[in-house]
Parts: structure tokens; C-alpha cells; sequence
């Protein structure tokens, strides 16, 4: 729903308790069946721990309204001397309130950058990153927290590090794929075409777990990435935080390009309840209770 985008680019990027609550409530009426978003609170850089009653704020006023919401969080990354258990406390947290069903995970390191003045990328020792520890702790404490788990492919390798999981049954249960795509001018990810698309679902062979596609830098229902994960069974996940073009629509809009591609498919929208089931989330509905 927001990520890092700015409201100075496109002022219907929702960030206070309000606006995430009418946004959400509306995308999910339009046919979205999981939400995510972040708090203001910086995941590159900043202290490397979020409020878990800043996210939730929002969220416990959400739950009233739809208890079938699928919500998911983000976390901070790459922060030097920040134990990995205090970088995911707030996902804990939350899960121990009953606020969340489904926990995340991003199993390895990119560089973090972004194209200079002069057109390459600038220089930078930063890294989004997420060793082989951390990701490990991501999957055995939603394991252990009883949570689904939405697993975040940056790069190939990314999924290299889950098919081992997969095939040795040791994912927690309601695991599933999202495949981020990267525009050329972002420094991760293979391109949002078919042909990448089709390489991600070649390393795939017999895992058998829901997928998603996401366009981070592009518009995912321009380039055509989102009609092609579409046409081949797949999801879609849109929103502000990885849109980019020459127009400032709602996250509104975006579900509603996506429900239009799949009803020209015959592809039923899910419902929260239904996306529940497809993902075999563990815990489901989230039971909400106001303290």
C-alpha cells in the first residue's frame, strides 16, 4: 500500500492510521485479498527495530472493520550489530496479539544503490541484507509462531534457498512464492517479461506452492506481467509501494486493473476467506480482541 513511496509524488500513498484503514477496507472490497503495508519508520537505515504498536495502531482499527483481513509487515534489513531477533521483534509481537496469520521472509542480499547522474549505478557499500542466519530464523519463527509465511524473491538465489525447505516438507505451512521483478533502472531483480517469468517457474519444476508476480519500478499491469501470471495460474500483487509510472493512481485502481485481467481470463477473485484456503494458512480468521 505505500513501502517507500512519497506522498510528493502521488498524494493517495496512505500512510496515517486513517488512511490505511479506508485504503485497505476499500482495496479489499475491489477484490484484494492480502495487504501489506509500512509504518513511517525507515527498513533501510534507522535503528533497525519497529514499533509494533505503531504498526498495529492501524491494524486493530482494520480488524474491527474486516476480521477477515490477511495482513502482512515488513522488517528492516541490513542494519550492522542488529540481532536479527530484535529486526523481527515487532512480527513476534504481533503475532502474539493475534493481529497477524501470515509472517515474512526475504532469504538473502542484494546491493542497495541507485542510478547516478552520470546513468550507473552510484556507488554504494550497502547491502540489503539477509544472511543465511537470519533467513533460517525467519522461517522457524513463523514455524514456531504457527504463522504462514510470504517469501520475498529478489533474485534467483533467493529461491535456491527455499526449494530445499520445500522439498524436505520443512516450510511452515501456509507458505507461499511473491517473484519481485526489478525495472532496469533498480539494482535487484530480474526484468517484470515473460522470459523471467518462465525462469522463475523453471526453477520451480515440482514445487507445487502459490505464486505471485510484483513489478518493482514499472507498472505491473502495463508492462504485462501481471496478464501473463494470470494466464498462467498465478497472482498478482499491486499497490503504491512498487508502482512506478507516469500517472498517480489509488491503490483502488490498481486492484481494479488486475480484477478486470482476470475476469477477462475467467479467473474468480478470491475473497480473504478463499486466499485463506488456497495459501492453507495454519490460523485462520484472524480472532481480533480489543484489549
Amino acid at each position: 500500500m505505500n513501502g517507500s513511496a512519497s506522498k510528493l509524488l502521488n498524494p493517495n500513498v496512505p500512510y496515517s492510521d486513517d488512511e490505511i484503514v479506508t485504503d485497505a477496507v476499500a482495496c479489499m472490497e475491489a477484490g484484494a485479498a492480502l495487504i501489506h503495508n509500512h509504518t513511517e519508520e525507515p527498513i533501510i537505515g534507522g535503528t533497525g527495530k519497529l514499533d509494533a504498536d505503531r504498526y498495529a495502531s492501524a491494524w486493530r482499527k482494520l480488524l474491527v472493520i474486516r476480521p477477515d483481513a490477511i495482513l502482512t509487515p515488513t522488517m528492516p534489513v541490513g542494519q550492522d550489530g542488529v540481532p536479527v531477533e530484535v529486526r523481527y521483534s515487532h512480527v513476534e509481537k504481533m503475532a502474539e496479539e493475534g493481529l497477524l496469520s501470515q509472517g515474512l521472509c526475504d532469504p538473502g542480499t542484494f546491493n542497495a544503490t541507485i542510478i547516478g547522474e552520470d546513468g550507473v549505478f552510484a556507488d554504494s557499500n550497502y547491502l540489503y541484507r539477509n544472511d543465511t542466519h537470519d533467513s533460517r530464523y525467519y522461517v522457524e519463527t513463523c514455524r514456531r509462531l504457527n504463522l504462514g509465511l510470504s517469501i520475498s524473491i529478489f533474485e534467483p538465489g533467493f529461491l535456491k534457498f527455499i526449494l530445499p525447505y520445500y522439498k524436505t516438507g520443512k516450510l511452515p505451512q501456509g507458505s507461499m512464492l511473491k517473484f519481485y521483478f526489478g525495472a532496469y533502472h533498480l539494482p535487484f531483480g530480474l526484468p517484470p517479461t515473460s522470459a523471467s517469468l518462465e525462469a522463475y517457474l523453471g526453477m520451480m519444476q515440482e514445487c507445487s506452492l502459490p505464486w505471485l508476480v510484483s513489478s518493482f519500478g514499472d507498472d505491473c499491469v502495463a508492462c504485462g506481467l501481471a496478464e501473463e501470471a494470470i494466464k498462467r495460474g498465478g497472482h498478482v500483487q499491486v499497490g503504491l509501494e512498487p508502482f512506478e509510472g507516469d500517472r498517480t493512481p489509488t491503490n483502488v485502481e490498481l486492484v481494479e486493473e488486475v480484477v478486470a485481467i482476470a475476469k477477462h481470463y475467467d479467473r474468480p477473485i478470491a475473497s480473504p476467506s478463499q486466499a485463506a484456503e488456497i495459501l492453507d494458512l495454519p490460523v485462520y480468521p484472524v480472532k481480533f480482541h480489543s484489549k
